[in-house]
């Protein structure tokens, strides 16, 4: 196989391709370089780049001069898989490097063209391009570093290039949870020791250890991998037992009911049963309703008591998502409780359909910062027309206003509340397959 490398400095990847594994790769006949820079296929005299069409500063590099490099490469070493590093390409990971590397074993010829300045003339692109890649949403001086990575992480699925498959096969991000840590003698340094389970000899053991660590790991801290990846029945069941125990409250009470003025609302039949099969299906631990009125309360009494009999025959999967349902009083009742459940007081996490301001507000990809707290979630979930200031000034957190690209955002709070717990805890697969 060969690869072909085109760069504005091609002496950059001198040192890079006679170092460690790439050396030895080349040496023993699985791949082979082939590094140009651009002025090699420019005329005398002639510039790689022009300025940029329409305003603005900025050089580009010229159409003819991709053309002649890759009608040069694949006279060469044949038909090319041809990647452009650059900043708007679809994004590096683990998948698309597996999708890659099935590529270039049929193709057995590709050719990576680092662009830089401006970029890279869009007709050229367009013309000869198989895939645009970046490898983060930043942008570098150029695409050399990114060509690097790209092939750091490419040969490594390359047969021969590692010495042993096992440990491309394990790797992080290659199914979906990350690698266990890592540790070597000595057994105790700087006052921290090898786990102890580790020197065991028990290799059972030690297997089973290094499943849950990788888990939970994976869990609190690469989230958004593991709901795109996690397939299997028997992941998502391991997925699960990491994810903190999460609940949720609706508040009747301490509620806005018009500009300036605080006070209760209704309860309504739908949105107790749906919100509880929402909860159900994403695996919240509780759901609360929070009413200080007497009559509503003999009203939620009432129709949780129908679930919890004559309403299991008639609809058993609405009767278990029902029976989360618990009553209270006040939003400090719901805590105690919680507490008294887990040992731990739950961290607020307050929502609104409007920008909040005192409160740190977080996004839908932050489980690792309300996670690594190690303690309860209580979503908290407003009715009329939202949590009065005092409720939100107790939260530690506030989740950004669920929103489309318009102007229209009146959400019942059940829809609100299916929204937030899949944007939160739900599978969000990348690939079926």
């Amino acid at each position: 196989m060969n690869i072909s490398i085109l760069s504005v400095f091609p002496s950059l990847y001198k040192d890079f391709l006679e170092t460690s594994l790439l050396k030895r790769a080349q040496a023993e006949g699985h791949v082979s370089f082939t590094v140009a820079g651009f002025t090699d296929f420019c005329t005398p005299k002639e510039r790689l780049d022009g300025p940029t069409a329409g305003h603005g500063a900025g050089m580009a590099i010229r159409p003819e001069v991709i053309g002649r490099a890759v009608e040069h490469f694949e006279q060469q070493h044949g038909v090319a898989y041809r990647i452009f590093l650059t900043p708007q390409g679809k994004r590096l990971d683990q998948d698309l490097v597996r999708d890659i590397a099935r590529i270039i074993q049929e193709k057995k010829h590709l050719m990576v063209v680092a662009g830089r300045y401006e970029g890279i003339d869009a007709r050229a692109q367009e013309k000869y391009v198989d895939l645009e890649l970046s490898i983060g949403d930043y942008v570098l001086m150029g695409g050399d570093l990114p060509a690097m990575v790209l092939l750091e992480a490419l040969l490594r699925y390359i047969p021969g290039v590692v010495g042993r498959s096992e440990s491309v096969e394990k790797d992080s991000f290659s199914g979906p949870f990350v690698d266990f840590p890592t540790y070597t003698a000595p057994a105790v340094w700087d006052g921290k020791a090898i786990p102890e389970v580790l020197l065991s000899g028990n290799h059972a053991v030690i297997d089973a250890w290094r499943k849950k660590v990788a888990v939970e790991k994976s869990v609190k801290k690469h989230f958004e991998w593991v709901r795109s990846h996690c397939i299997q029945d028997e992941d998502r069941a391991l997925a699960a037992q990491s994810i903190p125990p999460h609940y949720i409250v609706l508040m009747h009470d301490e509620v806005i009911l018009e500009p300036g003025v605080t006070g209760t609302s209704s309860v309504t039949s739908l949105d107790i049963h749906d919100i509880a099969r929402s909860a159900k299906t994403y695996g919240l631990e509780g759901y609360y309703l929070v009413t200080s009125l007497l009559d509503q309360q003999a009203i939620v009494r009432k129709i949780l008591e129908f679930w919890e009999t004559s309403g299991i025959e008639y609809n058993k999967q609405r009767h278990h998502a029902v029976s989360l349902v618990s009553l209270m009083g006040s939003l400090d009742q719901v805590m105690e409780a919680i507490e008294r459940k887990e040992g731990k007081r739950p961290i607020l996490v307050g929502t609104s359909a409007r920008k909040c301001s005192g409160v740190r507000q977080i996004t839908y990809k932050d489980q690792d910062v309300v996670w690594k707290e190690d303690r309860p979630v209580l979503f908290i979930l407003g009715t009329a027309k939202g949590l009065a200031p005092q409720v939100m000034e107790r939260c530690e957190y506030v989740l950004a206003p669920i929103e489309g690209f318009l102007k229209f955002n009146h959400l019942s709070v059940r829809s609100a509340a299916a929204v937030i717990f899949d944007r939160w805890l739900g599978i969000n697969l990348v690939k079926l397959d």
